[in-house]
């Protein structure tokens, strides 16, 4: 990926006031810009994580594929949203009485770092409080997978994921979302101007 691709995407960031507001342009409309700077192949690799937003595509086929991917962080990102996806099929199973094993999907060894923290937040009581503390597990997990990368393809995964969790929660709770943007701009652009003027 060309460095002016990144240029591109900090550029496109919108200006973030008191006054910023969900539906000014969402993650779909800036992802459609990024996409519209980036190769056919990167195109393609942001689509198939895409798809990973899509419920009824998220079967043993899929995380299959994902896992036998040539890209390192679709490989991690997918690994560790399946991971996470069944540590709360047995957390609800465990619930309300069903058989341990219903709805896993079993794709080698699921056992990961994250799961003793996740397993903390799920046993809390606050809802929102929960679903914020899982957000806050795949942001870090996506700074993780891009940690030491700058001008290339997994720079804009990254990124593209975390857009995905602030628009979640721009609908769950604006507040939070428009915090969380807040930070993936710091980030950003902070980055940029790291490697920018100490490359």
């Amino acid at each position: 990926m060309l460095m002016n691709n990144y240029h591109y995407i900090v550029a496109s960031l919108p200006e973030l006031s008191r006054d910023w507001a969900a539906g000014e342009k969402d993650a779909d409309d800036l992802i459609a810009e990024i996409k519209s700077q980036c190769s056919r192949a990167d195109v393609s690799t942001i689509e198939f994580l895409e798809k990973g937003y899509v419920a009824e595509n998220l079967t043993h086929d899929f995380y299959a594929e994902a896992l036998a991917s040539g890209n390192a962080f679709l490989k991690t990102w997918f690994r560790f949203d399946l991971d996470v996806r069944n540590a709360k099929v047995r957390y609800l199973n465990k619930a309300l009485g069903r058989p341990a094993g219903k709805d896993i999907i079993r794709l080698g060894n699921d056992d990961f770092e994250e799961a003793p923290a996740l397993a903390a937040i799920l046993s809390g009581s606050d809802i929102l409080a929960r679903e914020r503390g899982i957000d806050d597990l795949y942001w870090a997990k996506a700074d993780e997978a891009a940690l030491f990368h700058y001008f290339d393809l997994t720079v804009i995964l990254s990124f593209i994921v975390k857009l995905k969790i602030i628009d979640r929660w721009l609908k769950l709770d604006e507040a939070a979302g428009r915090e969380m943007f807040r930070r993936l701009v710091d980030e950003v652009r902070g980055t940029f101007k790291g490697v920018r003027y100490e490359g």
